[in-house]
């Protein structure tokens, strides 16, 4: 693995935990803001990502990946508990914490651009794009467009299999649950692929928003 690669994957690693961190810290928050404080109180509202860490997702899965030369890390956080009987609105308020864990993502994604175009601005497009910043900038949205898109895969246990389990008879609800325990080797293996066509759509937009108005010399 050359110099370079290292560097990459190290990247990842620092982008996919801060992403995890926001990811999972969004969910607590909000469950917290629609009245049920048990990620609150297991302190699940940080940044830290120590609280978020899950032994397989976290930490074994993305250095499986880095020392099998895989182009890019992925993984997953612990899970934020929440009790359905301390939220206001039951049928509304799951479905809210679901969605914003993805929805935190999106907004990182949109800030790196933000940040990424005012530094354009400022120092150049040249300067900026051949720099360490740029390449953790890129990774940072690339990656939370793979979160974004890979947690509104609808099954469980992702948040898009979440949101759907709220809007389901009770019939589906039951087959959610039955196929549960294999939902993330079906996101995985499966689901995956579903994912890639979205995300270069998502890639394409954000460079056409990244150099919008910008002069490239």
């Amino acid at each position: 693995m050359s110099n370079d690669e290292i560097v990459f994957k190290i990247l990842w690693f620092v982008c996919l935990l801060f992403s995890l961190s926001v990811h999972e810290a969004a969910h607590a928050a909000i469950a917290s803001r629609c009245g049920d404080p048990t990620g609150r109180l297991l302190g699940r509202v940080t940044l830290n990502p120590i609280p978020h860490i899950d032994p397989i997702g976290t930490l074994v899965m993305p250095l499986i990946m880095i020392f099998t030369n895989v182009p890019f890390l992925f993984g997953w956080a612990k899970p934020v508990p929440f009790n359905p009987r301390n939220l206001r609105h039951p049928q509304r308020d799951p479905v809210l914490i679901a969605i914003a864990g993805p929805l935190s993502n999106l907004l990182l994604a949109l800030l790196t651009i933000f940040i990424l175009r005012i530094a354009f601005l400022f120092f150049g497009v040249e300067a900026v794009y051949d720099s360490l910043f740029f390449k953790l900038a890129d990774t940072m949205m690339i990656l939370n467009f793979i979160l974004l898109l890979f947690n509104l895969i609808p099954v469980p246990p992702l948040d898009g299999g979440h949101v759907l389990y709220y809007f389901l008879p009770e019939s589906g609800q039951r087959f959610l649950d039955q196929i549960g325990p294999f939902g993330i080797l079906f996101a995985i293996f499966v689901g995956s692929r579903f994912i890639e066509k979205p995300l270069t759509l998502l890639a394409q937009m954000a460079d056409r928003l990244l150099f919008l108005g910008i002069p490239i010399q």
